[in-house]
């Protein structure tokens, strides 16, 4: 009997480390799953690879830089767990809440997100307004981005992510903002399935005095975007930190302040600066109430005041009153634009709104806030355009900012241009990056590699879905050490039938197809005439492909063909009237130029102070700001880009006019690469002088022609929110052009004669 219960424990027992191994092959396997949606990232990119590891765990803040490096030596490279010391809440208190509202805090892509969904598109579905809802106007903002975009779907069928129609900015339970009931509304969706593929916005969490991350409701398996967000909380590589910005941050907005549109010299005034509240209690209080350690009133100001609440005087030190004296004598847009380094400590939350503030003004954020996880840093290097420091490292800074050199600076200071102009500059942008996240860990075998994510023009611009090599795209060339093919493709919109063998188009594709750079010659035939037979069309030395137009509109001439082979393409309408030295001259200049526009017939905007509107104009003069489409050369990504980033409705608008199809291209390539188009060689006969004189019929004889055009440019603007388009007044011309010299010495030898 002894035996046989001996037996039977042992038994149990081998049974019960049976079910512990498998338990363990599952959770490795997970992990291994995980590793692999991680980690697959581009090999023949190896300094890239790592965007989406997750870090190691425990994970407290970010690594310091190089920079503060050796100030971190022997006891104070120990990390704080939990990352910040709250005064006001035991230990037992903050896993309490940590653990109410993270009851997923494992939850990552591989098991707390349908991947199901996301096929075969990433639509995003925002919920419907119930009556009585009302939400804040930066949450509309938030709403009204999203609609815009091109991931929007009004059907939840085809829906990968679902939005809230409740307002989850504001958490803080004293706040007019704060939304009661959520927990129950959100769990009355009929898709809320414990949050899964769900994504909440939240900029205030938590509340006085300790300003956790209390949201008031459990997020489940949801992905939360989260200003402030804490590492100790924070789910790797399945939620994203956003910034905190304010309620005046514009829905739209771009370009480069003209301020800081020039980030030389690289040094400022002002080595470091800060103006904003002091905290004589509470969380938050540390850092900011040891400021004035190490003001010194020259080149290091660090303004706090203690003059903000209703009963700061109840509770105001010996310091306030002179603290809020100096504070009054320096205007803090001043200090920004006039300082090399800006101190952005932490308030009541990790975030500030010092941070976007010290962006803007290319100012290089010095972060105090242990345990931040700092904005899209699944994404961002911040190591290239801010220094991470310690809170408790602060009389430290003066010396660390000091040791910065010049060079170095200028490179932090551009890079904090970029950043803000790519991801910050507005709620729009900081919503589609937060989106364009997602998709990548959603589709990862085409994701973006850190380099896009790092170099102009970023990562909104750069679409992997054309190709996740930066090889294939024009603005990556330069760093990569990388130049287009030597070749182009010519495309000709033809929308008139072909009368005979002395048609304009004829004579077009005999004088392209001499070029020693043509690969081929593609006519897209957008006419309502019938395709005529090959026997109409000339024979030429390059293969010659004409297309068959599906839709016949004007958009659809940027469409990206497949049979488009060469980098480079060479745009004409088919009445154009160019040289083979014309068109050989051209590409060998775009060659140098792959991210711009390069042609010939130019065109110029203005804006309109009579009519509070921008302006077009054909005049001609020495300054332009767009090179028409009609005889230009661009890279074939554009075609891409023109037919899957810009919005329906604009293309939509096009066709229906059936004009500003090549305004429409200007405004893209000028956002795109922050640069103006270039004109070669000037030409006094284009089609649009010869035909406006010639031929009633000529769409540039409509009257309303140019109205339209000037309605389709501040559409346009619209769209964007500001005016890419930048003036210039260069013209490249072929060497010894028009100069006084044998003709027997020039190589463009025809140009001159036209």
């Amino acid at each position: 009997m002894q035996a046989k219960k001996r037996y039977l424990l042992v038994s149990v027992g081998v049974a019960l480390l049976f079910l512990v191994y498998q338990w363990a092959l599952q959770i490795a396997d997970l992990e291994q799953q995980q590793q692999q949606f991680e980690r697959r990232q581009f090999p023949q990119y190896p300094d890239y690879h790592h965007q989406y590891q997750s870090p190691p765990r425990p994970r407290h803040w970010p690594e310091l830089t190089q920079l503060l490096g050796p100030y971190l030596e022997g006891g104070e490279q120990e990390e704080d767990s939990p990352r910040v010391h709250h005064q006001h809440s035991s230990p037992r208190e903050r896993r309490s809440i940590r653990d109410n509202l993270y009851k997923n805090k494992r939850c990552r892509m591989v098991t707390c997100f349908d991947f199901a969904r996301c096929q075969p598109d990433f639509g995003v579905y925002i919920y419907p307004l119930q009556r009585g809802d009302e939400i804040s106007a930066t949450y509309r903002k938030i709403l009204s981005s999203i609609e815009e975009s091109r991931f929007h779907t009004t059907d939840p069928l085809k829906a990968c992510l679902f939005i809230l129609a409740v307002d989850t900015l504001d958490r803080d339970r004293l706040s007019a903002q704060y939304v009661q009931n959520v927990r129950a509304r959100i769990q009355n969706l009929p898709t809320w399935n414990d949050g899964r593929n769900h994504l909440i916005f939240n900029l205030y969490s938590g509340t006085w005095p300790d300003y956790t991350d209390d949201l008031g409701f459990e997020v489940g398996q949801a992905m939360l975007a989260k200003a402030s967000a804490d590492v100790a909380n924070f789910r790797p590589n399945f939620d994203i930190s956003i910034p905190l910005f304010s309620k005046d941050h514009p829905l739209k907005a771009g370009g480069t302040d003209p301020m800081v549109a020039h980030t030389a010299p690289s040094s400022r005034r002002y080595l470091l600066v800060f103006k904003g509240k002091r905290y004589l209690t509470g969380i938050g209080s540390e850092t900011r109430n040891a400021l004035y350690h190490i003001h010194n009133g020259d080149d290091i100001i660090l303004l706090t005041t203690c003059k903000h609440g209703k009963d700061w005087e109840k509770h105001k030190d010996s310091r306030c009153d002179r603290d809020n004296e100096e504070y009054s004598k320096f205007d803090y847009q001043e200090l920004l634009h006039n300082s090399t380094f800006c101190l952005v400590p932490r308030g009541r939350r990790l975030g500030s709104f010092r941070f976007l503030e010290a962006l803007q003004a290319a100012c290089v954020p010095v972060i105090l806030s242990n345990g931040w996880e700092l904005p899209f840093s699944e994404v961002i290097d911040w190591r290239k355009a801010a220094i991470v420091g310690d809170e408790r490292l602060l009389l430290q800074v003066p010396s660390v900012t000091r040791s910065v050199g010049r060079d170095r600076i200028l490179v932090l200071r551009q890079q904090t241009q970029f950043l803000w102009d790519a991801y910050f500059s507005s709620v729009a942008k900081i919503v589609l990056t937060t989106l364009e996240i997602i998709r990548d860990r959603v589709d990862w075998h085409v994701s973006r590699n850190r380099l896009m994510w790092n170099s102009l023009p970023g990562g909104l611009y750069a679409l992997p879905q054309y190709s996740t090599d930066p090889a294939h795209f024009p603005f990556y060339y330069a760093s990569l050490g990388k130049s287009p093919l030597p070749q182009f493709t010519a495309v000709i919109h033809s929308v008139s039938p072909l009368q005979s063998h002395m048609s304009p188009v004829v004579k077009l594709i005999i004088a392209v197809a001499k070029s020693k750079f043509c690969a081929q010659i593609v006519v897209l035939w957008n006419s309502d005439k019938p395709l005529p037979p090959r026997n109409k069309w000339p024979s030429t030395s390059v293969p010659l492909t004409v297309i068959q137009g599906q839709s016949k509109t004007m958009s659809s001439r940027f469409s990206p063909h497949d049979v488009i082979l060469t980098d480079a393409v060479l745009s004409l309408d088919e009445d154009s009237v160019l040289s083979t030295n014309e068109v050989d001259f051209a590409f060998i200049v775009w060659q140098s130029f792959p991210e711009r526009i390069v042609g010939y017939p130019a065109r110029s905007h203005y804006w309109d102070s009579a009519r509070s509107c921008w302006g077009y104009t054909s005049k001609w003069t020495n300054d332009y700001s767009m090179v028409l489409t009609g005889a230009a050369f661009y890279h074939r990504y554009y075609h891409y880009l023109f037919s899957h980033y810009v919005p329906a409705s604009l293309l939509a608008m096009v066709d229906r006019m059936v004009n500003c199809e090549d305004i429409l291209m200007n405004f893209l390539v000028s956002a795109v690469s922050k640069q103006a188009p270039i004109k070669v060689t000037q030409k006094k006969q284009y089609k649009e002088t010869m035909m406006a004189q010639g031929s009633k019929a000529s769409r540039w004889a409509d009257p309303d022609h140019f109205a339209q055009r000037q309605t389709c440019m501040n559409a346009f603007s619209r769209w964007l929110g500001f005016m890419p388009l930048l003036h210039s007044q260069m013209r490249l011309d072929p060497l010894l052009f028009r100069d006084q010299v044998s003709i027997l010495r020039k190589k463009y030898r025809d140009i001159e004669r036209l």
